[in-house]
C-alpha cells in the first residue's frame, strides 16, 4: 500500500551493495519518498551537493570513502551541515554506534532493517529538521527587524 504523505521529500540512499540500495529505494518509494542513490561515500557527497536531499541513509562500511568519512565531510559543508544523516549498518557494537554519532550521524539502525523503526526515525528527523529550519528562518526575520529598528534610532 503506497502512502503518499511525503511526496515532496527526497532521501539519498548510500550503500555499496546494489541489492540493499534497491530494497531500500523501493521501500522508501512505497512510503511516498523520492529516492536518489549513491554507491560510496565520494558519490554520496557529490550527489548530496547537487540533489539537496532532505535526509541521507548511509551505510558505514563501504570501499573508497566509508560512511563515517563521508559524513564528516558532509558536516564540513556549510549548506549541508544540518542535513539529517542516519547510519544503516550491520555493526551492532557500542563502539561503532559511538563512532557514528561522533562523526555526525543523527540516527543509527542496524541491518536487517526494521522498516517500521526506519519510518518512525525518518518521520522524527524530518519533522525536527523542518521545525529547526522554521525556527532559524524566524530568528533571521527577527534579527532583520531588530537591525532595522536599531538603524532607525542611530
Amino acid at each position: 500500500m503506497v502512502q503518499n504523505r511525503t511526496t515532496s521529500k527526497t532521501i539519498l540512499v548510500v550503500d555499496d551493495v546494489s541489492d540493499n540500495r534497491i530494497l531500500l529505494s523501493l521501500s522508501l518509494q512505497d512510503m511516498g519518498y523520492r529516492v536518489v542513490t549513491a554507491c560510496d561515500g565520494e558519490e554520496a557527497i557529490s550527489i548530496a551537493q547537487t540533489a539537496r536531499p532532505d535526509l541521507i541513509l548511509m551505510d558505514i562500511a563501504m570501499p573508497q570513502l566509508d560512511g563515517l568519512g563521508a559524513t564528516r565531510r558532509i558536516r564540513d559543508l556549510v549548506d549541508l551541515q544540518n542535513l539529517p544523516i542516519v547510519a544503516l549498518t550491520a555493526f551492532e557494537t557500542s563502539g561503532f554506534r559511538k563512532a557514528a554519532f561522533d562523526a555526525g550521524f543523527d540516527g543509527y539502525l542496524t541491518k536487517p532493517i526494521d522498516f517500521e523503526r526506519l519510518r518512525t526515525l525518518i518521520d522524527r528527523l524530518l519533522t525536527d529538521h523542518e521545525t529547526s529550519e522554521i525556527a532559524h528562518e524566524q530568528t533571521n526575520e527577527l534579527n532583520d527587524e531588530i537591525t532595522t529598528e536599531i538603524t532607525r534610532h542611530i
